[in-house]
């Protein structure tokens, strides 16, 4: 057997997504020599960031006041708290959401605009909660290009850094044991899977950014949520191939503190991908505001009809309190081209191109494109050209006769015979939130105007078969806020020396800084912040 490559370093980051990235760079900017190892090829260099739609939270930002939202650390720090419904013994989950709210604009937004990064002009406003409050203003910033052209910039800064001969990096390289001397951590080993050679790195730091365990369907299932009972049969991987939590376990085995794995942020609205790149992938739709969401026999789910936009773990809960725990949405072709979308920059052409003459087209003409393709090619789209055809396709698709004609006509009968009725009588609270959704200029861009399903103008008629879909881990490795690793021993503040944690990795921030529910783009938005704070505290700067 071939001796280890060896290699020595003062950094040595395992994992390549955007908390990596940052953390390199920051690293650089100190002259330090930094060694980035990643399991991916190359070419996916900048991991689930790269696929994501680009989407960030910040607080009272130039965006903001210029649309006239006069935000505040207050008033989100009270919003943040009340969506995450911490525990009282949340001590480092509570201070980095905190920590976050306090510097992700100075930090976040001016850092990435300093580098380059646009924002679209209108600021997005999801998550605005249902039964607590969510984001009480418009805070969901749009990069312009998606993940894709936020990662790819970042990088090209990596590359032409004046200090990137201090840069090594190493890809199809998994990391698998971390090397231990006298209670510090200071180097690991691993394999290069490209030739099967192991290699061993010596370092003065090591930070963890190896994502979440999303991609583990396995490892999602074992730590599901109790209270939603058991999990469901089918979960989609919407997250990174390689976000399979090993590193969790490494930070256990030498006893430092993982939490929180139970609370993850997962979609309700996955399909199977049509053209899978891995094991389970999914694509994890943006749920039409105008369809009606229904169960595995046909019947609505209630009694509070399900509609996105203000609490989407209220979505997944959902649908897992149901027999079979899955669903699906009915629509017709008018609600699907106006509204339909999947979040992530691989169906986002226009926006990830950064061409404006072809969003525009497509806010104002729906994306047909889009629905095509998933009609044509997309084993969970289904059309007919009737509700009884419609049923019967729905049950040839599960193999089962679980869908009840009568209870699917009832259904779709009810909700549009409130549409008849008038908007000063409707009487569901579907059409009701749609009428205050449209009230803000993007959503009323994106939404029909209370649109029936049973209409012959409209059709064919649509139903899209969905799942629930991995995504993001809320919980993680426990830091402080320096981003160190906490050990294991119910002491409040001993960390292990040389070892950090950023990004999904730590809970982004803490090992759960979003507590239940996150306020969206605070993803991306952790992770860049952890990434630059782990810089700053081995360089040594406050």
């Amino acid at each position: 057997m071939m001796d280890p490559l060896k290699y020595k370093t003062d950094v040595v980051i395992i994992g390549g997504g955007i908390a990596g990235i940052t953390c390199a760079l920051e690293l650089l900017d100190s002259n330090l020599k930094v060694l980035l190892i990643d399991r991916d090829d190359k070419v996916n260099f900048g991991g689930l960031a790269k696929e994501s739609f680009g989407g960030m939270f910040f607080v009272n930002t130039p965006h903001q006041r210029k649309l006239g939202i006069r935000d505040s650390i207050a008033i989100a720090t009270r919003d943040w708290f009340s969506f995450a419904e911490f525990d009282e013994n949340d001590l480092w989950e509570k201070k980095w959401a905190e920590k976050y709210i306090h510097h992700c604009r100075d930090d976040v937004y001016f850092w990435l605009r300093d580098r380059s990064i646009k924002f679209f002009p209108i600021v997005h406003w999801v998550e605005r909660g249902l039964h607590q409050p969510g984001n009480s203003y418009p805070r969901f910033h749009m990069v312009w290009g998606t993940g894709y052209e936020l990662t790819n910039a970042l990088i090209k800064y990596l590359e032409a850094h004046k200090n990137a001969e201090n840069l090594t990096l190493l890809f199809n390289h998994k990391g698998e044991e971390f090397i231990a001397a006298d209670g510090r951590v200071n180097g690991i080993t691993g394999i290069d899977e490209s030739n099967g050679s192991s290699f061993e790195i010596e370092a003065d730091h090591i930070v963890v950014a190896t994502g979440g365990i999303g991609g583990n369907i396995e490892k999602v299932k074992e730590n599901w949520y109790k209270p939603w009972g058991s999990p469901p049969e089918v979960i989609l991987n919407g997250s990174h191939q390689y976000a399979l939590g090993e590193f969790h376990d490494r930070i256990s085995d030498i006893n430092g503190k993982v939490c929180h794995l139970d609370k993850m942020w997962n979609y309700a609205a996955g399909i199977h991908h049509h053209r899978p790149k891995h094991q389970h992938h999914g694509l994890s739709i943006i749920p039409p505001k105008s369809a009606i969401w229904l169960n595995s026999l046909g019947k609505r789910i209630g009694p509070i009809p399900l509609i996105s936009g203000f609490d989407t773990r209220f979505l997944v809960e959902q649908i897992c309190r149901q027999e079979k725990k899955y669903s699906w949405q009915v629509m017709n072709m008018k609600i699907a081209i106006k509204e339909m979308a999947i979040s992530g920059s691989e169906f986002n052409k226009a926006i990830r191109e950064k061409n404006w003459i072809g969003f525009i087209k497509s806010v104002l003409i729906g994306n047909k494109s889009l629905v095509s393709e998933l009609v044509s090619e997309n084993q969970d789209v289904i059309t007919a050209n009737s509700i009884e055809e419609l049923s019967e396709k729905m049950n040839n698709l599960t193999g089962t006769n679980e869908v009840n004609i009568d209870i699917l006509k009832e259904s779709i009968f009810n909700y549009d015979q409130n549409i008849d009725r008038g908007r000063k009588y409707f009487n569901d609270d579907q059409l009701r939130r749609i009428s205050y959704l449209r009230q803000y200029r993007s959503e009323r861009m994106r939404t029909c105007k209370f649109q029936k399903i049973d209409d012959k103008k409209a059709y064919p008629l649509l139903a899209i078969r969905e799942f629930i879909l991995s995504r993001k881990t809320l919980g993680g490795i426990q830091t402080d806020l320096n981003c160190r690793v906490m050990l294991d021993n119910n002491k409040a503040d001993e960390t292990i020396p040389g070892l950090y944690a950023i990004g999904e990795a730590a809970g982004f921030g803490g090992g759960g800084m979003h507590g239940k529910r996150s306020l969206e783009g605070t993803f991306l938005g952790g992770c860049i912040l952890t990434g630059r704070v782990a810089a700053k505290a081995i360089i040594g700067v406050p």
